[in-house]
């Protein structure tokens, strides 16, 4: 099992990066071990020549889910990378996560799936039920497809168990980004808040949803899809006995559910209409009692699980989306800059992609990348262009069909809820064409 805490040192970016050769000077692979000793993540190097900026050769902007994934993948195939983490150390905060098994396939490629899987329980189902408690529909996964794989993993352990796979001093904690320059026939030009200045041969964004990376690209902000979701970790310190099911309960402009993710943490989550973000709100008790006023009438299990998260695991999210609309949407890339992941497709939790696409994001470029680097067989350019031109047929109607089938689930209407209840989940809704999206193969590295 790979260790489960990071021993970070923050040092400031007034220290220099290192640079090394495109062609990589990490050339073997380094294979993911159980019970690998925890890595220093620090900052290190000379001084660079006041008003200078440093040169880099892949820049990475964000150590999130995609940020780290793309950096293990390349790390794997030779290529080294600088990873810039605004924040003082891995933002470990959040709840769960679902793969299904194009997500567990992207994990095994970049090397991390064995260690995870042990950690989690492995799903068989889902039921789902309307708020008054009838059951509307049931099915087991394997049942339709022998070979999916669903498994929850906690955030927090995905990140860490990436962030061990990376050579110290790979992440750049404290660096956070206050300009970007992208240029079709010159370096990206970064600079951070404490002044210090980039130049990358190559730029990745992976800063997630309000990516400034993809602001300087022309992309538009992500748009607010009409509700805001509440998530949390129950945590049963003497364990817990439900069922390795997603359980969905639907109302009216509110839904909800929960999985157990563990023996003794169980997921659970809700949407709710609202037509504003509304304020941030991030004090526990108040999110605690928002999320039980929102379903005081249901599910007695729910209210209990609500009462059981701890305070550092409870999160409200205005759902958000940006749609890339063909011929009207910025490319992905610009220049030897790209984007991956919610920097570029941001989409609506309903299906249970956004972490998995972003991990096949990162497989793919990654994969493109290092062909170009270390074969020379293409230009860095065309591997970019062959990355958009794969990737945007799947992101585009997955990212559409998100946003329908959650603005389907939001109604509150009550003919219309009704007819969704009673004629189209137990009647029309089908597990094949649910989930065939899950079928999809990202490949090896």
């Amino acid at each position: 099992m790979a260790a489960r805490s990071l021993l970070f040192l923050n040092s400031s970016l007034s220290t220099s990066f290192r640079s090394p050769s495109l062609l990589g000077l990490h050339r073997g692979r380094r294979l993911a071990m159980s019970g690998a000793a925890p890595i220093c993540l620090s900052t290190s190097g000379a001084e660079a020549e006041p008003g200078e900026a440093r040169k880099e050769d892949i820049v990475i902007v964000g150590a999130g889910i995609a940020g780290l994934a793309t950096a293990v993948a390349l790390h794997r195939l030779g290529v080294r990378t600088v990873v810039l983490e605004q924040a003082e150390s891995l933002r470990t905060g959040g709840t769960s996560l679902t793969f299904f098994k194009n997500g567990w396939r992207a994990l095994d490629a970049i090397g991390v799936g064995n260690l995870l899987r042990p950690q989690f329980l492995e799903i068989q189902g889902i039921t789902t039920k309307a708020e008054d408690g009838r059951e509307l529909r049931s099915f087991i996964f394997k049942d339709t497809d022998e070979s999916q794989e669903v498994r929850p993993v906690e955030r927090r352990v995905l990140l860490e168990t990436l962030a061990n796979q990376l050579p110290k001093d790979t992440i750049k904690f404290s660096a956070k980004l206050a300009k970007v320059k992208t240029s079709q026939s010159t370096e990206t030009l970064l600079e951070l808040t404490n002044g210090t200045k980039l130049s990358a041969k190559i730029a990745i964004g992976c800063d997630g949803i309000w990516s400034s990376v993809a602001k300087s690209m022309g992309f538009s902000d992500p748009k607010y899809v009409g509700h805001c979701a509440l998530r949390g970790l129950g945590l049963f310190p003497n364990g817990h006995s439900y069922e390795p099911m997603v359980n969905y309960i639907y109302g009216r402009g509110v839904r909800g559910g929960y999985v157990p993710i563990t023996p003794t943490k169980v997921f659970w989550f809700m949407m709710y209409n609202s037509s504003t973000p509304g304020p941030s709100n991030t004090d526990p008790a108040a999110l605690k009692k928002q999320a039980k006023e929102l379903v005081r009438n249901w599910s007695l299990e729910l209210l209990s699980m609500i009462d059981l998260t701890p305070d550092d695991a409870i999160i409200k999210s205005p759902l958000a989306d940006r749609w890339l609309w063909p011929a009207i949407s910025p490319p992905a890339f610009v220049g030897k800059t790209v984007l991956v992941g919610d920097a570029w497709h941001p989409m609506t939790p309903n299906l249970g992609q956004g972490a998995c696409c972003a991990l096949e994001d990162s497989v793919i470029l990654a994969r493109k990348l290092a062909s170009a680097l270390n074969t020379g067989s293409t230009t860095v350019e065309d591997a970019l262009k062959s990355y958009e031109s794969e990737r945007w047929p799947r992101i585009f109607p997955m990212t559409v069909r998100s946003s329908f089938t959650g603005s389907i689930l939001q109604w509150d209407n009550p003919m219309f809820c009704s007819f969704r209840d009673n004629v189209l989940i137990p009647k029309l809704v089908r597990p094949g064409p649910m989930l065939e999206h899950t079928n999809f193969d990202c490949g090896t590295l």
